[in-house]
């Protein structure tokens, strides 16, 4: 059987496309689509990549409105909450180190909520063998 081998893409509404695909990347890195093909596209390092269908009814993501939450992987949470936080955005760090590594929640100017995930330390070192 053929499998797909990784998200090719996030397509999502915003009431002000051009300026949220330029918050994307001023505060995470992420390069907005290019113009032409022969501009590269932003590349993410290899590694896991959760697809997780939630209930309905869940509250995970925040507001019932909210009907996605992406989550990036991140080398050092607590580097990167520094950086956003010195960008005077505000992110809230999960007290709690779980087995599968560390994680923080933001917002994106229209409201969509992020999580930022720092894998536990073997899941590193797997991802960077990889």
């Amino acid at each position: 059987m053929e499998k797909v081998l990784g998200i090719g893409g996030l397509f999502f509404r915003a009431r002000d496309p051009q300026g949220l695909a330029a918050w994307y990347e001023t505060h995470l890195g992420v390069a907005p689509v290019p113009q032409d093909y022969d501009t590269p596209a932003w590349r993410q390092s290899g590694g896991t990549t959760v697809f997780a269908p939630f209930d309905a009814g869940t509250d995970y993501f925040g507001a019932p409105e909210q009907q996605w939450m992406i989550n990036f992987r991140v080398r050092s949470l607590d580097a990167f909450v520094a950086q956003l936080g010195a960008a005077g955005i505000e992110v809230e760090v999960d007290a709690e180190t779980y087995p599968n590594g560390r994680f923080a929640r933001l917002a994106d100017p229209e409201g969509n909520p992020i999580q930022l995930w720092e894998p536990a330390e073997a899941d590193q070192k797997t991802e960077e063998g990889a």
